[in-house]
This record gives C-alpha cells, sequence and structure tokens, in this order.
C-alpha cells in the first residue's frame, strides 16, 4: 500500500506568507493530481500556538534565523508562522483538502518545534502517524511539500528509519536553503535510504 505524504502546503509557506518559500505555491496542482495515484493521502499541517519557543519574536534580542539551543538541541528561530486559527496556518486554497484521508498537525506543544510528520523534535515524542500507516497497511510513502530542507527532511529521514520505503519527489518540494541546509538535507535523506526522484 502506498501513501501520498504532503508536508505543510499551507498559506504562511508560499509567497506573500510569514515564512515563504520560493515558488511554494506551483507544486499544488501537481501534487493534486498525484493525489488519484495512491491509496492513501496524508497532509501535515505546522500548528503553532502564539508565542511558540521557536519563534524569534519569543527570545528578547533574537532574530529570525538565528540558532539558539533549546532543551532537545539546536533550533532555528523562525518569523511568527502557522499560528493556530490564522489565515495563514490554513492549506493553500488550492490543494485538494478534501482528498486527505488523515490531516496531521505538529508543532502544536509551545515548548518544542516539530519538523517531522513523524515525531517532535526531541526525536521522541511521536505525531500517531507511525501508528495510522501501520493499520493501514502502509509500506511506501511518496513525500512532497515545503520545506524539502526542514520539514520533508526530517520527515523522510524520520519514516526511513522507521522501515517505510520512501520516495521524496524533488520537483514537487520547494527549499528554504539556509547557508546550506538543502544539500546538507539532501545528503542526509541519501544516507537514511531515501529515494530521491
Amino acid at each position: 500500500m502506498h501513501a501520498l505524504v504532503v508536508i505543510d502546503v499551507q498559506n504562511d509557506f508560499c509567497p506573500g506568507g510569514a515564512l515563504a518559500v520560493d515558488r511554494g505555491d506551483e507544486i499544488v496542482q501537481p501534487i493534486n493530481a498525484l493525489m488519484a495515484e495512491v491509496d492513501a493521502v496524508v497532509l501535515t499541517q505546522d500548528w503553532h500556538p502564539a508565542g511558540h519557543s521557536s519563534f524569534a519574536s519569543s527570545h528578547q534580542g533574537k532574530t529570525p534565523f538565528e540558532l539558539i539551543e533549546m532543551p532537545y538541541g539546536p533550533q532555528v528561530l523562525w518569523p511568527d508562522h502557522c499560528i493556530q486559527g490564522s489565515p495563514g496556518a490554513n492549506f493553500h486554497p488550492d490543494l485538494e483538502v478534501d482528498r486527505a484521508d488523515m490531516i496531521i498537525r505538529k508543532g502544536f506543544r509551545a515548548a518544542i518545534d516539530s519538523y517531522s510528520a513523524f515525531f517532535e523534535n526531541d526525536h521522541q515524542t511521536p505525531t500517531g502517524l507511525e501508528g495510522y500507516l501501520r493499520t493501514r497497511g502502509i509500506d511506501r510513502l511518496t513525500m512532497v511539500g515545503l520545506a524539502t530542507d526542514f520539514c520533508v527532511n526530517f520527515s523522510a529521514v524520520d519514516a526511513a528509519k522507521l522501515g517505510f520505503q520512501v520516495t521524496v519527489l524533488q520537483d514537487l518540494c520547494r527549499a528554504i536553503d539556509l547557508e546550506g541546509s538543502l544539500q546538507t538535507a539532501l545528503d542526509g535523506m541519501r544516507q537514511a535510504g531515501v529515494t530521491l526522484a
């Protein structure tokens, strides 16, 4: 069984959003077209409470894209984005959300960020996605979405470590690319056994 996992195709990650990924909106229609070719569709949604600990605005004197140490490890500080219930947290209006079998919301715990669809950034607290996929008998995952070097990367690597067969469709992802983060992510995904197509 084969699932399409669509990572964070939300307004704040698309042009005009609070943490816009260049050309992030270009992937929406091709992703919609892929939905018919799989057994299940899972959407992930970044869903932060206001004042989330990963926001630069929550740390006095800090600016977006600075790196700080959190109890669970290094954390990039982001502009405020994908705040629960805000227009920016909504899925891109052209994404065919009604075709989703499941929507996983992540990043809703105020003290810890969550890039991966499977675990919080402590790499221990599960989102519940693994259990859902196992009970559906799904063993193959195709991943697309935003952004290649953060949430797609962490999701793909975790899925591979959990034993899923994972393919990332690079042309249906877009990257932030902070100081070489895209190349680092691609190398890491390859090493984890992820197929980059």
